[in-house]
């Protein structure tokens, strides 16, 4: 498969960018160290470029209604300028994908998706727009880069007259920023540190990254690679998909029960409110470890009594607290907050508790 580049490939290649394929694209890793650069969005303000996320665009008189069709949440809820968070279930109980669907105005959508799934997203949606809404993959006509931290909107609203603090949390404008025009500005991100994704042409993006960079320069504003990311978003008890969220896991059972209503019909929407009604089987949850040990995707989560209870999907050491952290599926018996869990780091059963999200 070939690896695609995002449009500034280059220049995190300057940036001292450590690259590696990720999701079909050559993605920076970490520039200078995962813990400094997740320190850095903790607490002042770090850069992502996640140019790689794909963007499709749905309108027409239709257009609600095939979103209505093929996610979870209620779309109809929406006002001009807010977006949401929801999943595309599948026909077989699990997950097409999770995005953002944003509201532009009426009959004009955003979707966003993960990269890894931009084809498989497409072709799904396509499948079911029997109406004839107005598709566009615009994926690589775009360029998203997620400026958080608590120093972002010190930093985005020198570039900007929109006044940022305004823009409530999923919503977002479509304006002029730093000289260009039509930029999407949401204050959305995976990190829980706060901050805006910025959604901008590629033909501005680099203009664009320059004087956001000096911009922050004052905070001492870091470029931030997907190691980061990855513990940002643990901490948060977020979901990756292919990690924590598949093609077989229900959104009842990975804890996205808000993300999914009843109020309309949808994807396979009968047997997800089964799973809802009458309960499911093993349930996500995030965990802390007691013991000294970096849980693993796919390590085994046992009893006191060593019998197999379920599976580590992420986990990591958190920078902000010192220790191994995780989420992973459990029996339900074993799902609630408090609940002693030993995790198989290499054979040795090390000890954790689950907690409630998020981590810290």
């Amino acid at each position: 498969m070939d690896i695609k580049q995002i449009p500034l490939n280059d220049l995190h290649v300057s940036l001292g960018g450590k690259m590696v394929p990720f999701a079909g694209y050559n993605m920076p890793v970490r520039y200078s160290s995962d813990i400094e650069e997740h320190m850095a969005v903790r607490n002042a303000v770090g850069v992502f470029d996640v140019s790689h996320m794909g963007e499709f665009t749905i309108k027409g008189p239709q257009a609600l209604d095939l979103i209505q069709r093929v996610t979870s949440n209620d779309a109809s809820k929406l006002t001009n300028g807010q977006a949401q968070y929801s999943c595309l279930p599948n026909d077989k109980g699990g997950i097409v994908d999770d995005l953002l669907v944003y509201k532009i105005k009426d009959e004009d959508y955003l979707l966003v998706v993960n990269a890894s799934n931009i084809e498989k997203d497409w072709n799904w949606i396509a499948q079911h727009n029997t109406q004839g809404a107005e598709m566009k993959n615009i994926s690589d006509d775009i360029c998203l880069f997620a400026v958080q931290g608590p120093k972002a909107i010190a930093t985005l609203q020198k570039l900007t007259q929109t006044d940022l603090s305004a823009i409530k949390y999923y919503h977002f404008v479509s304006g002029e920023f730093a000289g260009v025009k039509d930029v999407i500005l949401s204050n959305t991100g995976y990190t829980g540190a706060g901050g805006f994704e910025i959604y901008v042409n590629k033909n501005h993006a680099l203009e664009i990254w320059n004087k956001i960079f000096e911009a922050g320069k004052e905070f001492n504003i870091k470029p931030i690679g997907l190691g980061a990311r990855d513990t940002l978003r643990l901490e948060m008890g977020f979901c990756l998909y292919g990690n924590d969220i598949d093609d077989t896991t229900s959104p009842i059972e990975a804890g996205l029960g808000w993300i999914t209503k009843f109020t309309k019909a949808f994807t396979n929407h009968e047997q997800i409110k089964q799973h809802k009604e009458l309960g499911v089987s093993k349930k996500l949850v995030g965990f802390k470890m007691i013991d000294k040990g970096i849980p693993r995707h796919d390590y085994a989560i046992k009893d006191a009594n060593g019998n197999v209870i379920g599976k580590v999907t992420s986990g990591t050491q958190s920078p902000m607290l010192g220790i191994g952290i995780g989420l992973g599926y459990v029996t339900t018996a074993n799902s609630a907050p408090g609940t002693e869990i030993f995790i198989d780091v290499r054979g040795r059963a090390l000890k954790a508790v689950v907690h409630k999200l998020p981590l810290i």
